[in-house]
């Protein structure tokens, strides 16, 4: 069985759509007892409600699980950081290996390697996913799109190479079901830079009109962002988004290797959510 935390977010559910649709048994963990959207309920799925904080709650939805995928959230990382409860729950209930999303700023040292390094050491076999910018993260656009067909942003020509979620997920599926990716690290991009001025002209090719984009600058950006992340979050961010390393605007051949096919480019992630952006 493979347990999946953070089954409701834009990872964790099409990951469980993945590993259900193919036929394994799967444990898809939430804060909110809610099913899977857009997932009727298959043979060998089950949804369990638990909270990373409770590990008492989470040794009884990890029993009987060989794999777990640990997505951790903003919220749990708000508490401190610590995995080891959450790792000691997983070994004592019996897994044997963990996939973990972690980030890229792990690898460009823009974010703390502290839990990477607790689950290297907890005897548990671990896969790390580092991903880059999600292609999703356009979303906040959303409303400005729909209301005012206008995107407001900073750094208007700095391009990242931005994957879409749903690659991960296919990416993790393939290290939860395959053997070989043991003590492995997978840098996860899109197959080329895209900047926002970029992206939204492809949101507007996606929506058959066109959409404006209005630069931002560095204060106006950081002003509006501070309204909803913490300031270290904000300021590293916008480090990323405006000053990116070599390492930060390369594409990884990592996607393609997992996936067996280039990764999807940004323009197919917009034309498949425009019912977002109408």
């Amino acid at each position: 069985m493979i347990v999946v935390t953070g089954a409701t977010g834009n990872v964790g559910q099409p990951l469980v759509r993945a590993l259900a649709e193919a036929g394994e048994d799967v444990t898809a963990i939430s804060r909110t007892p809610s099913a899977v959207p857009g997932l009727d309920s298959p043979a060998g799925l089950r949804h369990r409600q638990a909270d990373l904080t409770d590990t008492a709650g989470l040794k009884a939805a990890f029993d009987g699980a060989e794999a777990l995928f640990l997505l951790l959230t903003s919220e749990w990382l708000a508490t401190g950081g610590d995995p080891s409860g959450i790792l000691d729950a997983a070994r004592s209930a019996g897994v044997r290996r963990v996939v973990h999303l972690s980030s890229q700023g792990v690898g460009t040292d823009r974010h703390s390697p502290h839990i990477e390094d607790a689950i290297k050491r907890s005897g548990l076999e671990w896969t790390m996913l580092r991903p880059g910018g999600f292609s999703s993260n356009a979303f906040q656009w959303a409303e400005s799109i729909r209301t005012q067909r206008t995107v407001m942003a900073p750094f208007a020509d700095v391009a990242l190479p931005v994957i879409d979620p749903a690659d991960i997920a296919e990416a993790a599926a393939v290290t939860l079901r395959e053997t070989g990716h043991a003590s492995k690290t997978y840098e996860l991009t899109g197959p080329a830079p895209v900047s926002p001025r970029q992206q939204t002209a492809a949101i507007g090719e996606a929506l058959g009109e066109p959409v404006r984009f209005v630069e931002q600058s560095h204060e106006e950006a950081r002003t509006q962002m501070l309204r909803f992340m913490p300031e270290p979050v904000v300021d590293t961010t916008l480090g990323i988004l405006g000053t990116p390393s070599p390492a930060e605007q390369r594409v990884s051949p990592d996607a393609e290797h997992l996936l067996g096919r280039p990764p999807r480019t940004f323009a197919a992630w917009a034309a498949r959510n425009t019912v977002a952006f109408r």
